[in-house]
């Protein structure tokens, strides 16, 4: 009888399979853990600063290499810059960066006037005396670029200069929608600043804008911006039919 219990304990173990490891799936072999939002940043950047020119491929093989992300990742992060209408995707081709019409810019110039005016008047209204400080210390950076000829520095300065008067803003919508709308256009804003005259009249907007946020004077900050953004305007219009579509 004893026997035959431990012959029965046997069988009950044997017959009991093993717990298979879990295969990894190809995507995530070898991949880091790279976020969708750091891709898109990294794709915008490069679009921002002339690395990709718009017409050319993004090859998804080629970001993976670069960053080690997955493959789903950087599809998602694809297809999340084409919502934004900075890549376009086709089919059996793939993702490339946008080409933008002559048309197309103007309407992103227009959205930009309403929606950086209001960061401009926020920014003054605001009780933010050590981001105001930092504006004030910009400024004194660009002005003393304005006459060295210096323009890739001075086009860099004029980003941050944007970017820190939407921060100080507060307006968290303003940003978003105000980024979506600088990514595709900048490598065309940054053309403009080859141009001694422009950068001249440039600063000259910006040191308005920034007394006026300094003071606090909200109604003069958003009008001079309106301003300032519609005169960039002016000068993107000059550009030949090349830079467009």
């Amino acid at each position: 009888m004893t026997r035959l219990r431990a012959k029965t304990k046997v069988a009950v173990k044997a017959a009991v399979p093993k717990a298979k490891t879990p295969k990894k799936s190809p995507d995530a072999i070898g991949a880091k853990s790279v976020g969708v939002g750091e891709i898109v940043a990294w794709v915008r950047d490069r679009i921002r600063w002339g690395r990709f020119a718009p017409g050319q491929r993004l090859v998804e093989a080629d970001i993976i290499r670069e960053l080690g992300a997955s493959r789903s990742r950087v599809r998602e992060a694809l297809q999340r810059l084409a919502t934004e209408g900075v890549v376009t995707i086709e089919e059996f081709r793939g993702a490339s960066v946008k080409h933008l019409t002559r048309n197309e810019v103007q309407q992103m110039y227009r959205a930009r006037m309403a929606l950086e005016g209001l960061a401009a008047g926020e920014f003054a209204d605001a009780n933010a005396p050590a981001l105001k400080k930092r504006l004030a210390s910009l400024q004194q950076e660009l002005n003393a670029l304005e006459h060295l000829g210096n323009h890739e520095q001075f086009a860099r300065l004029n980003d941050d200069w944007h970017r820190l008067i939407i921060e100080g803003s507060g307006n968290q919508y303003v940003k978003g929608f105000v980024e979506r709308l600088r990514v595709p256009v900048y490598r065309l804003l940054f053309s403009t600043f080859y141009n001694a005259r422009r950068i001249d009249k440039a600063n000259a907007g910006h040191r308005k804008i920034s007394a006026a946020i300094v003071a606090g004077r909200a109604k003069d900050a958003e009008r001079l911006m309106r301003d300032h953004i519609a005169e960039g305007l002016e000068a993107l219009n000059t550009l030949g039919a090349e830079f467009f579509n």
